[in-house]
């Protein structure tokens, strides 16, 4: 049976993270926003990933889905060992291990341009939806 929150829609903002979600298969959340603003809804199954205007052609939709293999908490200077230390790198984030991502078929487009953090939603409406707010409606 579907939940909410089963599938987490999660921003990504920058190039860098979407090849480490392709190619390192990870990705991750701070532990501080987890607590603010998903404590109902932690732990998912699957993330999709929503992409900023910084992807031009492919921005303000959501294109790719993965399951989540493993949660785990880690610092950032574990996930990124080649960054000078700073104030941040004891900053803790669950680290999301994901299986390759799966392209949807077509994407999930935010056609009003709504400001996007997390979407908790289900595996059905991730599949079926054709616009951004399809994820939030009731089923």
């Amino acid at each position: 049976m579907s939940r909410r929150g089963e599938v987490l829609v999660a921003i990504i903002n920058n190039e860098a993270d979407l090849e480490i979600a392709r190619k390192r298969h990870w990705y991750r959340i701070p532990v501080e926003s987890v607590k603010k603003h998903l404590k109902q809804y932690w732990q998912p199954e699957w993330i999709a990933f929503y992409q900023t205007r910084k992807f031009g052609w492919a921005a303000c939709a959501i294109h790719y889905y993965a399951q989540v293999r493993a949660v785990e908490i880690v610092r950032r200077q574990d996930l990124f060992p080649e960054e000078s230390e700073s104030p941040t790198s004891e900053k803790q984030y669950y680290k999301l291990t994901l299986s390759p991502l799966e392209e949807l078929p077509e994407p999930i487009v935010n056609s009003k341009r709504r400001r996007i953090t997390f979407i908790p939603t289900t595996l059905i409406q991730l599949l079926t939806a054709i616009e951004i707010q399809d994820l939030s409606r009731p089923r």
